[in-house]
């Protein structure tokens, strides 16, 4: 007779250092990361269970591999960030009940930028810090519950929240995930960690109209960064949210509302119009420095559209009777035999060392003199530089160069200062979920990416994503730095922009398999897409901006400066 397999009461956990520990099932993963004591000068944030982004409140019911994520991780920071956030809005609500709290957009040198209605005082900024400095003394619990939607709805209608509401009207799921803090409970989308003691690094500091709450950068996880001003950034973010004042559209929910209302092609018109317009400007302005400027260098991050940017732009030169001539940095690569390695061994394209400065500093000389050039052509498949056309230009016009390195001075040491006008370009959205949760611009430029990269390129998602880390790490190098010294910044940001690429961009990341690395980060971008209503592409004017990552733009074929 077969006797029946009695139950295990115990699991074992296999730790990606090799270490294995056996303990009651029904353990909390932090549990066993405190025995193994998994990088004692690193706090766990969250972990992989079996390939799963999970809480350290996961509960063990099997044996399981687990890869432990700290705050040098992308994951680990994100948890730490939202949680941090999670404090911040539960010690203002303690403190502050009749405040209205919203985190806006982030900063390159680790911080939330935020505002408050009233405005707080330097007084009652430090009382705020003081009390989320108690919280983590405290060690107080983070709780996790699911709520139907109609208990959400009684929630938020008692608090206030707006903005939550309009988000419930689209939602598909019967229930809601919500987190709580003391008496406090809200929606925060993606994870948590077990309490407030592991919120132990952050500032806050008053910062333009607002303040800024700060935490530490991967690169340095157990330290803030030193405080950097950015005016120009702070501005075209200001600029962003009275565009959005106007439309009506100042959150997600809202943005749901418009195109149930069937008023979406009203506000995608005026939204390319306020792109149009402030094209025109930078035009306008160029116009007026006609006969001194004789160089546009434009720089950004990738996927902030600097290309149909700079086609546009040369339009609208065109239009003020302006000659543009545009050269690509692309052609002026060093061989790739000179081409430096990266700490990979991989062939390093974004570094500055990758560009033949002397050849490119000489040819816009001989062009700004109006001599005849042979201008370089870099072969991407052999690694070597070609003869391409010959070229002279006369003194009217105006040489466009766009690329990486646009705003490093470095870039032309040999071109007279007063004759170069900079543009920094990116995608500086503020269209957040709600006032306590925000979307990064830089996921909106990877979603941006992954559709433009499938579609033009013929990579997967998988393998945009897998790519993007060294991206990022390029753009903190070589373009961020450096960003303070354009003479104008120029928002590539389209309010509707995600209602359009959802439904482009879904089918792409549903396609990365559970077992690959890549599906987290497919994971977490989708989580937030579901909250928005999708819009076909068909609306999109053929000249936007937006063109050049979902296709069929007019801007394609265009060749600035070439009939």
């Amino acid at each position: 007779m077969i006797q029946p397999t009695k139950p295990r009461n115990t699991v074992q956990v296999k730790f990606s250092d090799g270490q294995i520990l056996e303990g009651p099932v029904g353990t909390t993963v932090e549990n066993f990361v405190k025995v193994a004591n998994f990088l004692p000068d690193l706090t766990a944030m969250a972990c992989l269970v079996d390939g799963q982004l999970r809480e350290l409140t996961y509960l063990v019911d099997r044996d399981i591999n687990v890869e432990v994520l700290t705050l040098a991780d992308s994951d680990g920071m994100r948890v730490y960030r939202r949680s941090l956030s999670l404090l911040l809005v539960a010690a203002a609500h303690q403190l502050f009940p009749k405040t209205t709290l919203s985190i806006d957009y982030g900063l390159n040198f680790g911080a939330l930028y935020c505002e408050s209605n009233p405005p707080f005082s330097k007084a009652e900024l430090k009382q705020l810090k003081t009390r989320m400095v108690e919280l983590v003394a405290a060690k107080l619990p983070i709780h996790k519950e699911r709520i139907s939607l109609k208990e959400a709805e009684s929630l938020f209608k008692a608090g206030g929240l707006d903005d939550k509401l309009r988000l419930l009207k689209t939602r598909r799921k019967p229930y809601l995930t919500i987190y709580s803090l003391g008496n406090y409970r809200d929606y925060f989308y993606g994870y948590m960690v077990p309490s407030t003691g592991y919120l132990k690094i952050f500032d806050l500091d008053p910062y333009s109209n607002g303040f800024v709450l700060r935490f530490p950068r991967r690169e340095k996880p157990l330290e803030l960064q030193p405080r950097v001003d950015y005016p120009q950034l702070v501005s075209v973010f200001d600029e962003y949210g009275e565009w959005m004042d106007r439309l009506g559209v100042r959150d997600v929910g809202a943005l749901n509302e418009v195109i149930h209302r069937g008023d979406l092609l009203e506000t995608i018109l005026v939204s390319e119009a306020f792109h149009e317009q402030r094209m025109a400007q930078i035009a306008t302005l160029l116009d007026s420095l006609q006969g001194r400027v004789r160089l546009v260098l434009i720089s950004g991050p990738t996927s902030s559209g600097k290309t149909t940017f700079s086609k546009r732009l040369a339009i609208q030169l065109l239009a003020h009777g302006i000659s543009p001539f545009a050269l690509s940095l692309d052609d002026f690569l060093v061989e790739r035999d000179k081409n430096p390695l990266d700490e990979y061994g991989d062939y390093d394209y974004e570094c500055i060392e990758a560009q033949d400065l002397e050849l490119f500093n000489q040819t816009l000389l001989g062009l700004m003199r109006g001599e005849e050039v042979v201008l370089p052509r870099y072969n991407f498949l052999t690694g070597k530089v070609e003869q391409g056309e010959t070229v002279s230009i006369s003194e009217e016009h105006i040489i466009i160069v766009e690329g990486i390195h646009g705003l490093n001075p470095a870039l032309v040491p040999y071109i007279p200062a007063n004759t170069i006008f900079r543009i920094y370009v990116s995608a500086l959205t503020q269209l957040n979920l709600d006032r306590h949760n925000r979307i990064p611009s830089t996921d909106v430029r990877l979603l941006r990416r992954i559709v433009r990269d499938a579609k033009h390129r013929g990579y997967t998602a998988r393998d945009t994503i897998s790519r993007w880390p060294k991206v990022r790490q390029g753009e903190y190098k070589w373009v961020f730095p450096y960003q303070e010294n354009a003479n104008v910044m120029y928002n590539s940001a389209l309010v509707y922009e995600l209602a359009v690429i959802k439904p482009l961009v879904e089918p792409l990341l549903l396609q990365i398999e559970h077992n690959n690395r890549e599906y987290v980060e497919a994971k977490r971008l989708l989580s937030f897409l579901q909250w928005f209503e999708p819009c076909e592409a068909k609306l999109v004017p053929a000249n936007s901006l937006l063109r050049e990552f979902i296709g069929k733009s007019a801007l394609r074929n265009y060749r600035v400066g070439f009939k």
